[in-house]
């Protein structure tokens, strides 16, 4: 992964300035879960169901609220991100909250080199494929780390909204990786004006090679859902139609922008 050095390296000093912004936001309310919400949506609260004295490795966890929500329903959870600021923060939390999650700092293409374990479940969602340019290399790593039998969860947003530019108002992307996507990023989604800048590189990826990927790795598809909103309002010209389900203003109910995916390893 030599030639993505340089990309990620952006990403992560990136992500470390947007974790800053992020643990401090009304958007994650780090407040309302440390008095015991559940920071998790019903999509994957209902595809996944029980994880009881489950091991779960979390890929791309972000600051690990919801691993610790996993954590706190059960499971016995393991988060990797990318961002050194993200995965001190989420030790933080889970210290000060007397919970049992492990959390790895680690581009998940490296991750080989700091963890060897299987798990019962692999999950990874909202936002995370996208940072990744080499999806039949994370397949093999879903696979690498699931027990046989083991489940992989992931929902995600749809690829069909990162097409559009960041206004909604044109198609801006191919819908397939056909070339790294390079932004001029300015603030963050839980905050359009804070003091935040740099490039962000990013690729775009088709359904076809999503599930292509997890099926050359011998994983057995047994879930696949679209969701015609988002369960969070961090896209732009946005409206809550219903509690919990955020559409794009002029596109409402017209466009999938979730998908979720439930497999297991032969």
């Amino acid at each position: 992964m030599n030639e993505y050095k340089k990309y990620f390296e952006a990403n992560k000093e990136l992500w470390n300035k947007r974790t800053a912004v992020h643990k401090k936001s009304a958007f994650y309310d780090v407040a309302f879960f440390k008095q015991g919400k559940n920071m998790l949506t019903p999509i994957e609260l209902n595809e996944l169901g029980d994880v009881k004295r489950k091991k779960m490795l979390h890929l791309q966890c972000h600051f690990g609220l919801d691993s610790l929500c996993w954590a706190r329903l059960g499971a016995e959870v393991t988060g990797v991100d990318l961002s050194d600021a993200a995965i001190d923060e989420a030790r933080r939390i889970n210290e000060e909250m007397g919970l049992n999650a492990k959390f790895i700092c680690s581009n998940i293409y490296d991750l080989k080199g700091q963890l060897n374990e299987q798990f019962d479940i692999v999950f990874t969602s909202y936002g995370v494929i996208g940072w990744l340019p080499d999806l039949d290399k994370w397949a093999s790593l879903v696979a690498h780390y699931l027990k046989p039998g083991g489940i992989f969860y992931m929902a995600e947003f749809h690829p069909v909204v990162w097409m559009f530019d960041d206004e909604f108002t044109k198609i801006e992307y191919a819908y397939e990786n056909r070339e790294v996507i390079i932004i001029d990023n300015y603030g963050t989604y839980t905050d359009r004006n804070a003091a935040i800048s740099g490039k962000e590189y990013s690729w775009n990826h088709s359904l076809s090679e999503v599930l292509n990927a997890l099926i050359r790795q011998g994983m057995q598809i047994q879930l696949f859902n679209e969701f015609m909103y988002s369960p969070y309002p961090n896209f732009r010209n946005s409206a809550e139609l219903n509690p919990g389900q955020w559409h794009i203003q002029g596109m409402e109910g017209k466009i999938p922008m979730i998908f979720s995916v439930k497999a297991m390893k032969r």
